[in-house]
């Protein structure tokens, strides 16, 4: 095992490996995130997911766009860490806080209230409609790439989006008569 391990990183083509981390990375990151709602479980995912679609990239048939298959290999694994027990216990007690600074564009971008607000209220959402959500606005899937990415039909995911909406348009309505 070890040794097909280090067979395939001899192999490796680091220039593929690094311009699909480059063009999709924050993507992959935010998604992970959007589903798992922890810093450092999304920076795992993330790496992982990397690793999988270079491991798998000849598996990649063009029945959907690449993104949409990425963002599946993210859902899945997202999926598996969150049922795994390591993940259990960090939510049993609580989310261990980095000690290091981090400047992103997402932590810019956060820097402003209204938009850390309106970022509280969608992870407050369940994740069924917070999934469709971020897929939808953030990052611009439309509803059949949606469907086939969560296996659901395109009504479900109308339906979802539709209440997911709502639900936030009444949160931020409660927020700002509470300001």
């Amino acid at each position: 095992m070890e040794t097909e391990y280090l067979k395939y990183f001899q192999e490796v083509d680091n220039t593929e490996l690094y311009n699909l981390m480059t063009q999709y990375g924050d993507d992959v990151w935010r998604y992970a995130y959007a589903l798992t709602g922890n810093y450092e479980q999304s920076n795992d995912i993330a790496q992982e997911v990397f690793l999988k679609v270079h491991l798998k990239m000849s598996t990649f048939r063009g029945q959907s766009s690449f993104k949409t298959w990425l963002f599946s290999i993210t859902r899945n694994i997202a999926i598996n860490e969150m049922k795994s027990s390591y993940f259990r216990r960090i939510l049993l007690f609580g989310n261990v806080k980095s000690t290091r600074t981090v400047q992103s564009a997402e932590v810019s971008y956060m820097a402003n209230q209204a938009a850390a607000d309106l970022r509280e209220i969608i992870m407050g959402l369940s994740r069924k409609l917070r999934e469709v959500l971020i897929l939808s606005l953030e990052h611009e899937l439309t509803i059949q790439e949606i469907a086939e990415l969560l296996h659901i039909s395109e009504g479900t995911v109308k339906s979802r989006m539709s209440r997911a909406r709502k639900e936030v348009e009444k949160r931020w309505g409660n927020l700002n008569h509470e300001s």
